[in-house]
């Protein structure tokens, strides 16, 4: 049986890494992540949740989402893929559609990075272009830390 740690998250000036292992398969845990199942777990009532998801799950294909605040705030997000080699790896954009107050519309990477290990998938999280926006780093660790705890709930391994 898998042993789960909490998820684990820092910030460097200009790149987030972070880390958890889950109680899922490589390619469960894809589904997850870049599919219409994220508003299924990413997020909680007293924070904010995923909702209109859409992906075009293809290099260059596009995605985009809502943020729903706890407040009823709708934030929209999107990007594109910019490399999809699964179940191990996918890179993509992200950018915020609204002035977020430490990044705004800023784009970023992010790249999902997934191991197979005993019974589950140890996933890292490689979010960077941060350069010049260090609160903004700083935030999204906490951010990844939250929203793993949140994964490995969802796939059945809360700590």
């Amino acid at each position: 049986m898998l042993q789960l740690s909490f998820p684990q998250a820092m910030a460097n000036a200009d790149t987030v890494m972070a880390s958890a292992d889950l109680p899922a398969a490589p390619d469960e845990v894809i589904a997850a992540l870049v599919t219409r199942e994220v508003e299924r777990w990413w997020g909680s009532a007293d924070t904010y949740r995923m909702t209109g998801w859409n992906a075009d799950l293809r290099v260059d294909g596009c995605w985009s989402v809502v943020v729903k605040t706890a407040d009823g705030q709708r934030l929209p997000a999107s990007g594109k893929f910019l490399e999809i080699e699964a179940p191990r790896r996918i890179a993509q954009t992200r950018r915020y559609d609204w002035d977020h107050p430490a990044l705004g519309r800023k784009e970023t990477t992010v790249a999902y990075l997934l191991e197979p290990i005993g019974d589950g998938t140890r996933l890292t999280i490689c979010h960077g272009g941060f350069a010049g926006f260090p609160d903004a780093a700083a935030e999204h660790a906490e951010g990844w830390a939250r929203v793993l705890g949140w994964l490995q709930g969802y796939l059945g391994g809360a700590t």
